[in-house]
């Protein structure tokens, strides 16, 4: 059977990932598919470091901007949705690309990973959104010490799904993955550390003067709760802190700067694990030529 080709360009956060996905876009006829676990939610443009339509180039993209921040988004969700859209990619002819820094979400689509089919127990979810994301790490420690292990402690959305998971099945099942149907060609996007620490500040900086922080208060003033807006972390944590006067604009910034680049070696982390990811460091001309090569030798090979 005949595998539909995808392109995934991955790697850590201010690595110039969606540039370099319309740069090969134009060059592929490609469409883009952003697998990023925060950029599907509508009016979170400038902490989530959205790329704008000009910044498109008129390369299509799709699952940005589809489902309101106070509702919950899941990788299932996320999963069946981009599956879809590969579909109707390839159906005019063009070349998926999947571009983001979300593993859990690359995975979803690459590995064809099948998650534990329970729904969404709200009566369970409004108890747990009461608790400190610390005591439902604990509480979840409880359930299923084996999900605990494997967890960031810090995301309240994963935290909470897990629980309701092993709540309903008695423990978070093993996720289970299965042969996938595409022919995956993936591109991983890395930095020196000095350079990549340099990139996180300036880029911080350039947000926050753009009106990153009235974003986050026009979340809030629309309905999106201070709770909610802790759980998509980072920027809109701390945001959210300094506007309940819990730390001034300077220690904001800093501990920004301070948790992006954590939340950047944790994304390396876990990229490092897959030994197909071709890694090319984009500011050089000479690996940007290679890796070109390698999707021109890509696509023209049959499977």
């Amino acid at each position: 059977m005949k595998k539909d080709k995808i392109i995934v360009i991955l790697g850590q956060t201010a690595t110039g990932k969606s540039d370099f996905a319309v740069e090969i876009a134009k060059r592929v006829k490609g469409e883009i598919i952003s697998a990023d676990s925060r950029q599907v939610y509508k009016d979170m443009d400038l902490g989530t470091g959205k790329i704008t339509k000009r910044e498109m180039k008129g390369i299509h993209h799709y699952l940005l901007d589809i489902t309101s921040p106070s509702k919950i988004f899941s990788v299932n969700d996320f999963q069946k949705k981009a599956l879809g859209k590969i579909e109707d990619i390839v159906d005019k002819g063009k070349t998926p690309i999947i571009c983001g820094g979300t593993g859990f979400y690359i995975d979803a689509i690459v590995n064809g990973t099948i998650f534990p089919d329970v729904p969404p127990n709200k009566k369970l979810r409004k108890v747990l959104e009461k608790k400190t994301t610390e005591n439902l790490f604990i509480m979840l420690k409880k359930i299923d010490v084996v999900r605990a292990k494997n967890i960031d402690k810090n995301n309240r959305v994963r935290l909470i799904r897990a629980i309701e998971i092993a709540k309903t099945l008695g423990k978070v099942p093993e996720i289970n993955i299965i042969k996938n149907k595409f022919d995956t060609l993936k591109i991983g996007l890395t930095l020196p550390p000095e350079i990549l620490k340099e990139r996180i500040k300036v880029r911080l900086l350039s947000r926050t003067k753009k009106g990153m922080i009235k974003e986050v208060e026009n979340l809030h003033k629309n309905g999106v709760s201070w709770k909610r807006l802790n759980s998509f972390g980072l920027e809109y944590r701390y945001v959210s802190l300094y506007l309940q006067k819990e730390m001034t604009k300077e220690e904001m910034i800093e501990k920004l700067n301070t948790e992006i680049w954590h939340f950047a070696k944790r994304q390396r982390t876990w990229f490092k694990r897959d030994k197909s990811i071709i890694w090319i460091d984009p500011m050089k001309n000479r690996d940007k030529n290679k890796v070109i090569k390698e999707i021109t030798k890509f696509l023209k090979k049959k499977n």
